[in-house]
């Protein structure tokens, strides 16, 4: 099942380089030194970023591994 692995990787890895975007993005909010109103409007979005990241990084990790049981 070749075909199903190298699609998990490649959607895994998507979902990692989401998740180094989301904390780079919250790193450079702080250094900007916001306001609290601003900064919570910030992780609110990094929130949803996040919650996107993971469940890519999932599905992938849950296709690689059908594709090496299959």
């Amino acid at each position: 099942m070749d075909w199903l692995i190298i699609p998990g990787i490649v959607v895994t890895f998507i979902g990692l380089g989401l998740l180094f975007y989301t904390i780079a993005r919250i790193m450079r909010a702080k250094k900007q030194g916001l306001s609290d109103e601003q900064m919570k409007l910030q992780l609110q979005s990094a929130v949803a970023w996040n919650l996107g990241a993971m469940g890519c990084s999932a599905i992938g990790l849950m296709m690689v591994v059908i594709g090496i049981m299959l």
